[in-house]
Parts: structure tokens; sequence; C-alpha cells
């Protein structure tokens, strides 16, 4: 399933890539009914496109034509040739880089953001626009630092010794939610060649930046990228880019709130 003649007519400012499983129509639609659906920001064109892999178990012919259907109504859907699994989010990442390489290499920056998470566009897009922020070799988000692999065999984010034989990951972004300058998804995807693939995507999209001899560039602000929620605040949101949600209704509702007319922090309060 594809959508390759999206980006002919006009290119996109921002493509917003959300890997997303099959099955899970719900974040999807909570997505298209908010921060999906902002498709000019600050005088920019924003894309929003849904990565599926395949769906598997014994309803996974129902769930194609599901997918199928869905796929006409929307026209936002790409879907790979590969099982839809947590252990291919590997694969998934790659397929976004391919894709935008290749159907897309006039955007001028792309995101890859999982579909749990909070994203304040306008506050995503304001931040690209600030002079000084590169156009080529730029990836950045919650950085991640000296994190050690995880060799124990029973945790989600086992990584055997040869599949990756160092003790750290190189800097990297956390896979919440990254984005860069549309000249990297290439560059990864030829040089993935040479790194040996291993099952935790954004330390490995970090291996391939430093295989490249770059690294990620640290956030203007870094305060904005956050990830677990802990209370809800409008004021905060209306500041931060992205947060990790509990779900598609939490996302809907927190959206149709920060929208209010209302201004979001009281000035009384600061």
């Amino acid at each position: 399933m594809d959508e390759p003649g999206v980006c002919e007519t006009k290119s996109p400012f921002l493509v917003l890539m959300v890997p997303v499983a099959p099955h899970n129509l719900a974040a999807r639609d909570a997505i298209r009914r908010t921060w999906g659906n902002e498709t000019l920001v600050r005088g920019q064109l924003v894309l929003t496109l849904f990565l599926l892999g395949l769906p598997g178990g014994s309803d996974a012919e129902q769930q194609l034509e599901n997918v199928r259907q869905e796929s006409r109504t929307h026209r936002d859907l790409i879907q790979g040739d590969f099982m839809d699994s947590y252990i291919n989010l590997t694969i998934k990442t790659m397929v976004i880089m391919d894709w935008l390489a290749t159907r897309c290499p006039g955007a001028s920056y792309a995101m890859k953001i999982d579909s749990d998470m909070f994203l304040n566009v306008q506050n995503l897009v304001a931040m690209l626009q600030t002079p000084g922020i590169p156009k080529e070799n730029y990836l950045t988000g919650m950085l991640m630092w000296d994190r050690p692999v995880v060799r124990d065999p029973g945790s989600k984010w086992y990584v055997p010794e040869d599949m990756y034989p160092y003790s750290t990951y190189p800097t990297y972004t956390l896979g919440m939610g990254y984005v860069f300058s549309n000249d990297l998804p290439g560059k990864l995807v030829e040089v993935s060649k040479d790194v040996q693939p291993f099952n935790i995507e954004d330390a490995y999209v970090g291996a391939c930046l430093k295989k490249l001899g770059l690294g990620p560039t640290s956030p203007l602000d870094p305060s904005r990228w956050k990830a677990y929620l802990h209370t809800y605040n409008r004021c905060e949101f209306s500041s931060v880019i992205t947060y990790i949600l509990g779900g598609s209704t939490q996302l809907v509702e927190y959206w149709t709130d920060l929208h209010r007319p209302e201004p979001p922090c009281n000035p009384m309060l600061n």
C-alpha cells in the first residue's frame, strides 16, 4: 500500500511519519482529529502519513481488508512488506526513511513520531523556522547519552552481543519522536547496508548516524521534548513539542482542552 504521489504537486515543509500497528485504528483516527489535521502551519505545508506492517493472527485477512478500506477513505496509509511487531521496529523505521528518500525528496524536514504521542505542531514548525536551524545533516529530539545495552534475555530491550557487540549505544534521540532534515533519510538507508541491524530502532538510527560521521543535535530548548506525562497542565502543553500519552482518548481530550479560546496560561499564576 502506498501514496506515491502525495508530494508531487507541492513539496511539504514537514512530513510527519507515524509508525502504527494495522489494528490500531483508534490511534490513527485520534491523530487525524488532532495534530494530524494541521496541514497548514505558520504558512508551511505539513503532511501526516501512517506506516504499517502486515497484520498477524487468525484475523489477519480481515485486518488487511479493513486497512484497504481505510486507505481508500483517507489516502494516508503506507504499508510495508514485513510483519508488524515490536521486534521489527527497526525495519519499520528504515521503510519510513526509504519512503521519504524515494517518494518525498523535496520535503524540507520530516519527523518519525509514535502513535501514542501528543505533538504540538505549531511549536515544532516554529522551532524549525528559527534562524540558524540546519537544513542538512540535522536530527534532534530528546537525546540519550551513553545508554547501556541491555543483555538480559528476559527484557523487552534485550540485544544479544552477536547483534551489537558494544556495551553502550552511540548518542541517539529517543524514538518517541525525532525530527530531521530530509537529506538524511537517503543517507541513512545507504549507510544501513554497512551497519548490522538490531532491534532497538532509535539506537540503530544513532549507530547509522555515527557511521556517517554525524550525530544528533541538542534541541534549542530540551525542556520542550517531554517523555511521560505526570499530570495534564494546559499552560505546559501550550509550550511543549512532544509528550507521551496514555492513549487515543487522552489525546483527543487534551487537544480539545488546549484549543479552547481562553489563553492557556493564567498570568496571575506566573
